[in-house]
């Protein structure tokens, strides 16, 4: 396959992931501003979370001078201009899978582009009519929808397989970084309710919510969720889809699937964090500090999306 359509097909699948991934926080995050903040603030700093977590809070802070909540959520959401934004994710994904149309199937390019064309109505409508948590309800649809399509549709040959790849680069890292966020925020409640206070559970149980874990966690713990229980999950459990565990798993399957020698750096380095998860506990993540070990993980996933783009993506 010629390294620009992989990179089309890789791109695709991540510009999709990461919308429905901004969908999610975004989502979390003006739920939790509607809260009592319990003297932690007035919400907007809830607000503020997605542009901290995506590093956009400076230019943000460039165009409109100080937080606001309908300039964020539009910010976030609608703005063209900001390369970050739901918006520009879909139409990005919409332009690589429209030079792609011949190596993926036609129900998977008529989601993709009535994706596009149903938000690009909402854009002129604008967010006050069509309302934040049912477009959040919306974007996330159109991405299970694209999957499913996929899925049900597309040859298992390479054009599937990085698919799939981009899928799971831009899952590792959004999972990584809600966590990170969402446990900083928590400061001195990070370790759970432990105060009484409603605070830290309505906090992790909405980070849960927002990576569709909510039920993986009353399933296997019977305790209120807390740092340790939910890192867990979300880190070492290789059952629950959104997990860190889950995500490598997948990219060293599909790695190792892929034909040429090209790959073996970045088949090496998935192979090594595969085997880090797998030989590691919770205890010792959190000994090492949490806070700490997700940073650094941050940085080996996108190390490893660097070697799969120098692998495959760039032309010889």
């Amino acid at each position: 396959m010629l390294s620009r359509t992989a990179a089309d097909l890789y791109w695709m699948s991540r510009h999709l992931e990461r919308a429905e991934n901004l969908a999610r926080m975004l989502d979390v995050s003006y739920s939790l501003s509607l809260m009592p903040q319990d003297g932690r603030g007035d919400g907007l700093d809830e607000l503020a979370m997605p542009l901290l977590i995506t590093g956009t809070l400076d230019a943000y802070l460039g165009w409109h001078g100080e937080l606001h909540g309908e300039r964020m959520l539009h910010f976030f959401a609608l703005d063209a201009n900001n390369p970050a934004s739901i918006y520009s994710c879909l139409r990005a994904a919409r332009g690589n899978a429209h030079a792609v149309r011949g190596r993926i199937t036609a129900d998977m390019w008529e989601n993709v582009n009535a994706t596009w064309l149903e938000m690009r109505t909402i854009a002129d409508e604008g967010l006050g009519r069509y309302g934040i948590s049912r477009f959040c309800e919306w974007v996330k649809q159109r991405s299970h929808l694209f999957r499913g399509a996929t899925f049900g549709t597309l040859m298992r040959h390479d054009a599937f397989r990085f698919i799939r790849l981009g899928t799971y680069i831009e899952r590792a890292d959004n999972t990584l970084r809600l966590l990170d966020a969402r446990y900083e925020m928590l400061g001195d409640d990070a370790a759970g309710i432990s105060d009484g206070s409603a605070y830290g559970y309505y906090q992790w149980s909405a980070l849960l919510r927002a990576l569709s874990a909510f039920e993986a966690f009353t399933e296997l713990y019977r305790e209120a969720p807390g740092a340790r229980q939910v890192a867990e999950l979300l880190i070492l459990r290789d059952d629950v889809p959104r997990s860190l565990r889950s995500c490598l798993d997948e990219i060293n399957q599909i790695l190792a699937s892929l034909p040429g020698n090209n790959g073996r750096p970045a088949q090496r380095l998935v192979a090594e964090l595969d085997a880090r998860l797998r030989y590691t506990g919770i205890d010792d993540i959190l000994a090492e500090g949490l806070h700490g070990w997700l940073s650094d993980f941050i940085l080996q996933v996108r190390e490893l999306a660097n070697a799969i783009h120098s692998a495959y993506l760039e032309a010889a």
